[in-house]
């Protein structure tokens, strides 16, 4: 493990640092700071020559910052002479922008692929895409990790009987299927009509809902109209207690309003995106993503296959 380094932006360092602690070895120091006109000015503390490199570093709010950060700090060990390096990207910003659904708009997620790609990475790792077809827009390899067994341990302590898993659009089917299958439980969707980017309408719930525990799962939750939402129709159509499990807690503008005032019991999200004081909610639990991700930078650091962590 003496090749492997482990580096961070401002991003989320207190992930990097439980993975660090997880895979028993020290934090590489860099220092990412601002001139005073506002540029990014990145130095890296450590001698990389020839190392393994894994920069930990989610393109979250504020994503511009973020995204730049990250970029510099790829050239500045690229230049370094870094042997290898792996962006660790927890949540992947942009990944909505995924296709032209109006006209004359770009595919900000391809063009983000290629800024990380030209910048100077070997290897992507990431957690809960918001778009599966995202894999195929970099050039480089790219591990796609889930959170799924985050999940299914947590809620497995607490014993919920009578389950249904409820995806709150047709495009995560996928996903709540495979939540489905590993609980044992029965499966609903929630058929909505969106009304422009940030507002939706409940048409109808396919599935039977009535008097189950349900559990709404999704990769993201960023102001939380759709959550609230189907929430609602879940109870409108007698269901029991609500929960929901999403991967990546954005929760911007009046989400946090949202949530309090909602019938949804509990919000499970992961630490891919830091949850600070002024997003805790006594209804919003934070599970942390860092021994998954630790197990695969070990593994990909081993040359092992990563492919278990799949299941």
């Amino acid at each position: 493990m003496d090749k492997l380094a482990v580096l961070t932006g401002n991003a989320n360092p207190n992930l990097a640092e439980d993975i660090c602690r997880v895979l028993r070895i020290k934090l590489s120091q860099a220092s990412v700071t601002r001139f005073s006109e506002g540029e990014i000015r990145v130095q890296i503390k450590e001698n990389v020559r020839g190392k393994d490199v894994f920069l930990i570093q989610p393109t979250c709010p504020p994503a511009n910052d973020n995204m730049m950060e990250l970029l510099i700090m790829i050239d500045a060990l690229r230049r370094a002479s870094a042997g290898r390096i792996t962006a660790v990207l927890p949540y992947y910003g942009y990944a909505r922008q995924d296709r032209k659904d109006m006209p004359r708009v770009p595919i900000t997620a391809k063009l983000v692929a290629n800024l990380i790609a030209s910048s100077g990475a070997s290897r992507i790792l990431t957690i809960d895409l918001h778009a599966q077809q995202i894999q195929g827009f970099f050039d480089i390899p790219v591990d796609h990790l889930y959170a799924i067994n985050v999940f299914s341990e947590y809620y497995s302590q607490m014993n919920l009987d009578n389950l249904v898993i409820v995806s709150p659009d047709v495009g995560g089917i996928k996903m709540a299927r495979a939540y489905a299958k590993r609980f044992h439980a029965d499966l609903a969707i929630i058929d909505k009509r969106r009304v422009n980017s940030e507002k939706t309408e409940v048409l109808n719930i396919l599935g039977e809902v009535a008097g189950k525990n349900a559990i709404i799962v999704d990769d993201l939750v960023a102001t939380a109209g759709s959550l609230v939402e189907a929430a609602q129709a879940l109870k409108d159509n007698d269901a029991g207690d609500v929960y929901a499990a999403i991967t990546h807690p954005v929760l911007s503008g009046p989400a946090l309003e949202r949530i309090e005032y909602s019938p949804i019991k509990e919000l499970v999200v992961c630490d891919t995106i830091p949850v600070d004081d002024s997003k805790m909610h006594p209804k919003i639990k934070v599970l942390s993503v860092a021994p998954l991700l630790a197990e695969a930078i070990k593994r990909i650091h081993r040359e092992e296959s990563v492919s278990c962590l799949f299941d």
